[in-house]
This record gives C-alpha cells, sequence and structure tokens, in this order.
C-alpha cells in the first residue's frame, strides 16, 4: 500500500480503535445509556440551562451565557494533519449541535504515546498540532492553550469555549410530532477506517473481498476521513434558518444510541422514528458479510465526528436539505431526511427494514488539504 512521507504507524490506532468497536459491538442499549448517565443527568436540568453536548451556563452579567465542551479521542486514521482536523472538529460539534456557530476560544488536550520513537514523535505530532490549529482557524477561532502529557496511548482532544446571548443557540428539547429528522453526514465511518486496515491482515480481507474491492475501501476510507474532518458549522447555522427544535451530534453511541438520548430530552411527549440511513457507498454491505460485528444496521455502530441530527418542522426540512448542498457554503456538504417525530414516550428506534441510502464518494471534489509536505 502506498503510504503518505509522515504517517501515523497503525500500531498506535489499530489496537485502540479494535478494542473500541468490540466493546462497543459487546455493549447493550442498556449498558451504554448507563454509560451515558451524565447525559440523562441533563434532563432533570434543562430548565437550569444545562445542554445535551455542552453546559450552558448562565454568567451573573448581561443576559450572556457561557456554552462549554470537552472531548478527546483516540487516533483512526493514519494521516497526522487529517487527525489533528478530525480531533478538532469533534471537539467543536458540540458546540454545532446546540446551534452555536462562533467559537471565542480553543485549548488542545494531547496525550504522547511514550511507546513512539523520538523520531515518530518528532514528525507525527507537530503535523497532528497543525492539523488541531488549522481546523480551529477555519471555525473562526483560535487555539491558545491546552496540556500535554506522556501517555501509553495518543489521545487527541480539546475544550470549545464561547459566550453567547440566549437567541444564538437552541436548547435541544422542543421537538413536537410532526417535526422530521435530518442528518447532515453519512454514517459507517468506523467501518470505513476499519476496513482499511483489513486490506494488511489476509485473514480479515478475506472475510469481505467478495462485497468489495480494495478501490471500494480505499474511495470510503477518504471520504471518511474528509468527512469527519468537515466542519458541521454550516448546519449550525441552518438550524437557525430553518427553525430546528432540538439537535445533537453523532459519535461514540451511533446514530440510535444518542437519537435514544435525544429523545428522552425533550418537553413533549415525542418518540423518534427512523426510517432511512445514509452509509458511506459499500459499508452496508460490509457491514452485512460480517454479521452483528459492527452493528450499522441497528444503529450502533460507533461513528468519530458525525453528522448532526437535527429536528425540524416537516415544512422546512427539505429546504434545508436543499440550502446545505448550496456551493456557497463549499463543497461536500450533505443532508438527508431520515426519519420523523411522532408522538410517544421518549423514545427512539429504527424500524426493522429501514432503507440504506448509499453516499457515493466526494472526494475527487473536496477541499480539505492533505498533510502538508506529504507525498504519496
Amino acid at each position: 500500500m502506498k503510504r503518505r512521507k509522515h504517517y501515523i504507524p497503525t500500531t498506535y490506532f489499530f489496537l485502540q480503535s479494535k478494542v473500541y468497536l468490540n466493546i462497543r459491538s459487546q455493549i447493550s442499549q442498556h449498558q451504554l445509556h448507563q454509560v451515558a448517565l451524565f447525559e440523562i443527568f441533563f434532563l432533570f436540568f434543562w430548565r437550569r440551562g444545562i445542554g445535551m453536548d455542552t453546559c450552558v451556563i448562565p454568567l451573573r452579567h448581561g443576559g450572556l451565557s457561557l456554552v462549554q465542551t470537552t472531548d478527546y479521542i483516540y487516533p483512526i486514521v493514519d494521516d497526522p494533519y487529517m487527525m489533528g482536523r478530525i480531533a478538532c472538529a469533534n471537539v467543536l460539534s458540540d458546540l454545532y449541535a446546540m446551534g452555536v456557530t462562533e467559537c471565542d476560544n480553543m485549548l488542545m488536550l494531547l496525550g504522547v504515546s511514550n511507546k513512539m520513537t523520538d523520531r515518530e514523535r518528532d514528525k507525527v505530532i507537530p503535523l497532528i498540532i497543525q492539523g488541531f490549529k488549522d481546523a480551529a482557524e477555519e471555525a473562526g477561532t483560535s487555539v491558545t492553550g491546552g496540556q500535554t502529557v506522556l501517555n501509553p496511548w495518543i489521545v487527541l482532544g480539546g475544550v470549545a469555549t464561547t459566550v453567547c446571548q440566549p437567541n444564538e443557540f437552541i436548547m435541544p428539547d422542543n421537538a413536537v410530532p410532526g417535526d422530521v429528522l435530518v442528518l447532515t453526514k453519512p454514517l459507517g465511518t468506523q467501518v470505513a477506517v476499519a476496513v482499511h486496515q483489513w486490506l494488511d491482515i489476509p485473514e480479515k480481507w478475506n472475510k469481505i473481498k467478495l462485497v468489495v474491492t480494495q478501490e471500494d475501501v480505499e474511495l470510503a476510507y477518504q471520504e471518511a476521513m474528509m468527512n469527519m474532518a468537515r466542519l458541521n458549522r454550516t448546519a449550525a447555522g441552518l438550524m437557525h434558518t430553518f427553525n430546528a427544535h432540538a439537535a445533537t451530534d453523532i459519535t461514540g453511541f451511533g446514530i440510535l444510541g444518542h437519537a435514544q438520548n435525544l429523545a428522552k430530552q425533550q418537553r413533549n411527549e415525542v418518540s423518534f422514528v427512523i426510517h432511512n440511513l445514509p452509509v458511506l457507498a459499500k459499508m452496508a454491505a460490509v457491514s452485512k458479510a460480517c454479521g452483528n460485528m459492527f452493528g450499522l444496521m441497528h444503529g450502533t455502530c460507533p461513528e468519530t465526528s458525525g453528522g448532526l441530527l437535527i429536528c425540524l418542522p416537516r415544512e422546512q426540512a427539505a429546504r434545508f436539505c436543499a440550502e446545505i448542498k448550496s456551493p456557497k457554503y463549499g463543497e461536500g456538504h450533505q443532508a438527508w431526511i431520515i426519519g420523523i417525530v411522532e408522538k410517544g414516550n421518549r423514545t427512539a428506534r429504527i424500524i426493522d427494514k429501514p432503507r440504506i441510502i448509499e453516499v457515493a464518494p466526494q472526494v475527487a471534489t473536496q477541499n480539505v488539504n492533505p498533510t502538508p509536505g506529504a507525498t504519496s
């Protein structure tokens, strides 16, 4: 396989992502909700100004609120610059899920593996930091500090902070029956990065080679990497334009886990029903060939820096999906109507046979810069 000039060796992320997927595949939805008790805790305090994906703290002066979040991930792609961008986008997504479009400040949290050689560290870590910094600048903010530690694993994360007027954020608790569910990035990122690693593992590749080609895997991997690095800022802005009632970002608990957590937040007695699953091309077939390993068709497959799941008024949803594709926002933005909000008991489910929307690669037209100075 062709590799970039400087890349993160798979020894520093393959086992982590493998363990992550294995743990997720063995945890029941009940256990996931126990793990997510900190999110459900917010349910009891929403009227005191606490959001689901971020904290929203009223300040003492001027009717302003402090909106703040922190998050971290492990490396899942071998391009260190893109991994830095993905880590930054992942942190910012918690703000964007609240409809916040302006971030006042970011901190970077970096765990440097003590197993890296001096040469690996000196080449890889500056590229990760540069990717994080560039993504922050694209978001209109800057990284003013942070913390770096030696660690058994590489850990990438940060803190995003902003001060908002009340009309600059949208609390995630106002869905009503008749709303439509919209998703702004395709699912399947973890499947794509896992099978890309399998290209070097014959016993795993042999299990899926009848349903996917090496070219399919390479395209899905590149598409997943670009999607994970893309900011959800445009979608956050359009949440205001089209009167969104609630939203969350899709990450480690999968589309169903996050939909369930969002449903529990609602003031009204509603439930979410998901009919459509937009998935990176060929990844649904790969997931089926692997049995229940990924849980993609069941909505439990983890995503990294995924899209926003937004509750929109029915009459606004199609307009939102059309508007986000406008060239004025740059290339690559997409959105799909995936379900409905109906009267219910604050639950979420995926129908037995959801429609799979195969999302074709767009990597040839996207503008996220590759690693500076990298060569194939």
